[in-house]
């Protein structure tokens, strides 16, 4: 098979990860971008490949909760209580790391950031490889995620040995990330687990303490090519379509009636926009709550993305 094919051959995307290989990773969240987190070459690749910074930490996939508390020197009562109950499932819990963890995939912290994923196909793999894969999405670096096996070739084409297609992400959302590592518990991203739900568990800080480093925490991230605004509602919208030029190729998307629908399509209609040379999205956001917390997380990141893009 070439670089770069897509296929679901689980037994060949084993055999590459064992050779040190790189390959797209299909999750129920996002695509991701693989590699063994124990070898250090083949982490490297990632972020060569997505032109990511190396200070910023991957997560790692594993197949049970057993195989998790073994990448932690300090296991803690939030993260095993959070993971008994949100595993195989869109949560990643940060804590201490083992001292056998290198230091690539942490992005030289101390801690390590570690999920089990709720896709058959991912499970699989992991289970035949027997061991952790790093895996950040796989799209270039503060791009749009991909949630399709045809995105991530779209994206990174031949860089990659490989791309398992598991079909589109169920929820098309990144994780909910939880900092379980100290006292204060904090949520650093939010994703398809809400905090409602993790406060029902485990005490969380309203806010977060101090800087901390968390795969999508910038700024600016997610961003498509064409400008992106985002507005409170429908008649907002509207209003501000009528202010453009009749040059312009605008586009309206509605996240605020299903937001859980919407979920899994954002990611793919800003592509779209892009595909179709639009030059303005206007989203409607969702209400705050739920998992309308984490598409207004990722929206408002993609439009200062989009906006520092067009300056």
């Amino acid at each position: 098979m070439k670089s770069g094919s897509i296929g679901t051959d689980t037994d060949h995307a084993i055999e590459v990860l064992r050779n040190g290989g790189v390959i797209g990773f299909p999750t129920e969240t996002v695509y991701g971008l693989a590699a063994d987190a124990s070898n250090s070459v083949a982490v490297n690749r990632i972020f060569d490949i997505k032109g990511r910074p190396r200070n910023h930490p991957l997560i790692v996939h594993l197949p049970s909760l057993v195989e998790a508390r073994l990448w932690s020197a300090d296991w803690s009562t939030s993260a095993e209580i959070l993971a008994a109950l949100f595993w195989p499932g869109p949560l990643t819990v940060i804590v201490a790391k083992a001292l056998t963890v290198n230091h690539e995939v942490t992005g030289g912290l101390e801690t390590i950031a570690l999920r089990v994923p709720n896709h058959a196909v991912a499970l699989e793999v992991l289970r035949g490889l027997e061991c952790g894969v790093a895996a950040p999405s796989a799209n270039k670096f503060g791009k749009v995620s991909p949630t399709t096996a045809e995105h991530v070739l779209n994206d990174l084409g031949s860089e990659v040995d490989y791309i398992l297609d598991g079909g589109p992400c169920s929820i098309g959302l990144e994780s909910t990330i939880v900092d379980c590592s100290a006292n204060i518990i904090q949520i650093l991203r939010p994703g398809g687990i809400s905090r409602e739900l993790v406060s029902q568990l485990v005490p969380v800080a309203e806010q977060m303490t101090g800087p901390s480093r968390a795969p999508g925490m910038l700024d600016s991230h997610y961003a498509p090519t064409c400008r992106l605004t985002v507005v409170a509602d429908v008649n907002e919208a509207q209003a501000l379509l009528a202010t453009q030029a009749v040059t312009q190729q605008v586009r309206i998307i509605d996240g605020s009636s299903d937001p859980t629908l919407f979920a899994t399509q954002m990611y793919s209609q800003l592509r779209q926009c892009d595909d179709d040379g639009i030059d303005q999205a206007i989203v409607v956001l969702p209400s705050p709550n739920g998992i309308g917390t984490a598409i207004r997380d990722r929206l408002l990141k993609a439009a200062h993305g989009a906006q520092t893009q067009s300056h």
